[in-house]
């Protein structure tokens, strides 16, 4: 179902959006040249490898962005189904790097079904607080919902923690979106907080990493942690210069990766980071626009879900990186290595432009 006719344009966010594109493949060849040409004789691997997936995404955000997007709504249950019988099939025949089972193949490529569950998720989401909006105000109506989306929060984070955390926490903002009430949110949070803690108990390297994260010096895993901390500091105001970084040349394992921020303050200093986090602040805050202009609750839910995804994970990022949590594994968007997550960005991004286009 293309939409045709007259399509507005948010040009804050697109011009928001493809400063970040741009600023997070300059970086991302810049941080990972070094790994590349010391693994893969090709300096330029991690960089091609973004590009392509760049490529895919963004023809998958046209076609989305022209959809229009109630479309979607009949999508959202065989999408919901799709995302746990790949979670399954992860848990089942997934490959494993770097001791986590995240990944399937499909040939010569291979893929997160995590992050297409946070899409899926979304939409999912979207659709059945839509469906139960004059009713949200209940209990039962809003414990039955989160309960809709626990298969998934548990088949992610059996392998992928900081995923399950990203879900829930979506599903928290579009429901209390859509709540008349607020109180109910406190025994939501207890019970958010309870779940978080079983999954925490029944892994011990999950709690191995609340010990380093308490005192990184004392623990040999700890060490990208405090090269990550190093980075930051010796970049001062205005770093070393782009493709200057010392901590990049095999200090900061996998650097391209979930640290890259460490090596955006090492390289950009704190001006630049805070350029790119003020290029985030922009492209969420034309998201609240869209999402608080949108008349259909449907779309504006769909905005808020990326809006709260782009959010969560932002924080969650720079929070590991700068020690302020845990070390979650989880990427910064549009910036770290990672195809699966770059497509399925750009995927939302087509959801938020298609919205925002019909908004005036």
């Amino acid at each position: 179902m293309i939409r045709q006719g007259k399509r507005n344009v948010d040009v804050t966010m697109l011009a928001a959006f493809c400063l970040l594109l741009l600023s997070g493949l300059v970086i991302l060849y810049s941080t990972s040249a070094y790994n590349g040409e010391v693994k893969f004789q090709d300096a330029f691997y991690y960089l091609k490898k973004q590009l392509f997936a760049a490529a895919l995404g963004i023809a998958a955000m046209y076609g989305a962005a022209r959809v229009d997007y109630h479309f979607w709504r009949k999508l959202a249950v065989p999408g919901y189904l799709a995302a746990l019988l790949l979670s399954v099939a992860v848990l089942l025949v997934g490959e494993e790097y770097n001791g986590s089972k995240r990944w399937l193949s499909l040939g010569p490529f291979s893929f997160q079904p995590s992050e297409f569950a946070k899409v899926a998720v979304i939409i999912f989401l979207a659709h059945e607080v839509t469906k139960n909006s004059a009713d949200m105000g209940k209990m039962r109506v809003m414990l039955k919902i989160m309960g809709m989306i626990l298969p998934i929060v548990g088949l992610v984070g059996a392998s992928n923690l900081s995923t399950a955390i990203i879900i829930l926490g979506i599903a928290a903002v579009l429901i209390f979106t859509a709540s008349p009430r607020y109180g109910q949110f406190v025994i939501l949070g207890l019970a958010a907080a309870g779940f978080l803690a079983v999954f925490l108990a029944l892994e011990s390297y999950r709690l191995e990493r609340i010990a380093i994260w308490r005192d990184p010096e004392a623990y040999e895993k700890g060490y990208q942690t405090l090269q990550g901390l190093y980075a930051i500091g010796s970049g001062g105001l205005f770093g070393r210069g782009l493709g200057e970084s010392i901590q990049k040349l095999g200090f900061v394992p996998e650097a391209q990766n979930d640290m890259i921020f460490s090596i955006i303050c090492e390289e950009l200093g704190l001006f630049g980071a805070g350029m790119i986090l003020f290029l985030f602040l922009v492209l969420i805050w034309r998201f609240y626009v869209t999402a608080s202009r949108c008349t259909d609750l449907f779309g504006a839910l769909l905005v808020f879900g990326a809006m709260a995804h782009m959010m969560i994970q932002v924080i969650l990022n720079i929070s590991v990186v700068t020690n302020t949590i845990p070390n979650t594994g989880i990427t910064l968007p549009f910036v770290s290595y990672g195809g699966t997550s770059v497509v399925f960005l750009l995927i939302e991004m087509g959801l938020v432009f298609g919205v925002s286009s019909l908004v005036k």
